[in-house]
């Protein structure tokens, strides 16, 4: 999968919790007084779920969404592509994914912060999305040793656009994803949201 089919599903997926745990927090608060509902916040997944209804940081997502790729290209196919020969090392992990969700839940744990969480999920996206069980080598790593999978990439932007040309299962993201981003801007430019979301990353108010 490419840009706009992890950034757009991605962000489709995290606009469609947030609108959840919305009107979950909602019922919540008509069923809770405001001292009950303040004891559960901080100590419990519930809280948690509320609070990133509360509006999720859209550009954290967008930004985990391309993390793995964001750090693991650079590092093995331009800086020292002669030793990996891997654009998918370090991040692509399952040890990088629960490294970061662990900091952050700690992070909300000990700070409320939820940036984090968000950007952990939007990491949690990509693999999935890579299909990174595919390649349990690299999704385990270092189990099967420390050393990732070389290939060969001297036809590798070639072999991206004859994908995107003739390959459903890559042209077909792109199309969905690339769709919902466009849906995505409509609704914050619609809505005078732009300056908001640019300052906060935030659809609704906080």
């Amino acid at each position: 999968m490419l840009v706009s089919g992890h950034t757009g599903i991605t962000l489709g997926i995290g606009w469609l919790l947030e609108s959840t745990w919305r009107r979950k927090s909602s019922n919540a608060a008509r069923r809770e007084s405001i001292g009950n509902a303040d004891l559960t916040q901080g100590v419990s997944g519930a809280g948690l779920l509320a609070t990133l209804g509360g509006g999720i940081d859209y550009r954290l997502l967008l930004l985990g969404s391309m993390l793995p790729d964001i750090i693991d290209k650079p590092i093995g196919q331009v800086f020292f592509r002669d030793f990996f020969s891997n654009g998918r090392i370090f991040c692509h992990t399952l040890l990088f994914l629960i490294l970061t969700t662990l900091a952050g839940l700690f992070l909300y744990r000990s700070k409320g912060k939820t940036w984090l969480v968000v950007l952990s999920f939007g990491t949690f996206t990509h693999l999935i999305f890579d299909q990174m069980w595919l390649a349990p080598g690299t999704l385990f790593w270092p189990l099967y040793g420390f050393a990732f999978e070389k290939i060969d990439l001297t036809q590798w932007v070639q072999g991206i656009f004859h994908a995107l040309l003739t390959d459903p299962v890559v042209y077909i993201p792109e199309i969905v994803g690339g769709g919902i981003l466009i849906l995505f801007v409509w609704v914050v430019v619609n809505n005078e949201k732009l300056f908001a979301f640019i300052r906060n990353g935030k659809l609704h108010n906080p």
